[in-house]
């Protein structure tokens, strides 16, 4: 089998594109841009990575609750039961995945641990809204930036325990199995 053939065409036709995405992202220009080193790229790759800045730029910035037709809302969870609250979860799972949101890290939560963190933190949080069927976003429910424990007690490989501690000299919390195994949607690998 042979490699695909460009023609000279083709290369005219990715570096008018390349021009044209590079003026259109001037107004947004800083150094990712400036230290891309296109001669070790094919231009046809350059421009996909160009695009998808140009559409981070231009996407906006909305609620995570406004992304829905119509917005999401959700009880309160003080309102509802366990059993309302499996059901609601459920649901609401289904819908972040269907607008490309997947939960990382969520089997140390309850399920009402969860509805609520979906409730007050996800669904009111502004964040880009790409239309790319590649992007997903993806939210990190055992809090890694703010305190590391649940991540290194639950997720962490022994691996990256064992940098944690030797970066931090602090002590590692025990290790252990999250209580409330699930099954939610991934994005496609």
């Amino acid at each position: 089998m042979s490699a695909p053939q460009f023609s000279p065409s083709d290369e005219i036709d990715h570096l008018l594109l390349n021009a044209q995405l590079r003026d259109e992202l001037e107004p947004y220009l800083d150094e990712s841009i400036t230290r891309l080193e296109n001669d070790r790229i094919p231009t046809s790759i350059e421009n996909e990575y160009l695009a998808s800045m140009l559409a981070w730029e231009r996407a906006p910035a909305l609620p995570i609750s406004r992304w829905f037709e119509p917005e999401l809302l959700l009880a309160d969870p003080r309102d509802l039961s366990d059993e309302e609250i499996h059901t609601r979860l459920v649901d609401v799972l289904r819908k972040l995945h269907g607008q490309r949101i997947v939960l990382d890290f969520t089997d140390h939560l309850s399920d009402r641990q969860l509805y609520a963190l979906v409730y007050r933190d996800i669904l009111p949080s502004h964040e880009k809204k790409l239309e790319s069927p590649r992007h997903f976003l993806h939210w990190d429910c055992a809090d890694v930036c703010g305190d590391p424990d649940v991540w290194l007690r639950y997720y962490a490989s022994h691996e990256e325990r064992r940098m944690w501690h030797e970066s931090t000299g602090q002590p590692l919390p025990p290790r252990d199995i999250p209580p409330y195994r699930r099954e939610i949607p991934r994005d496609p690998l």
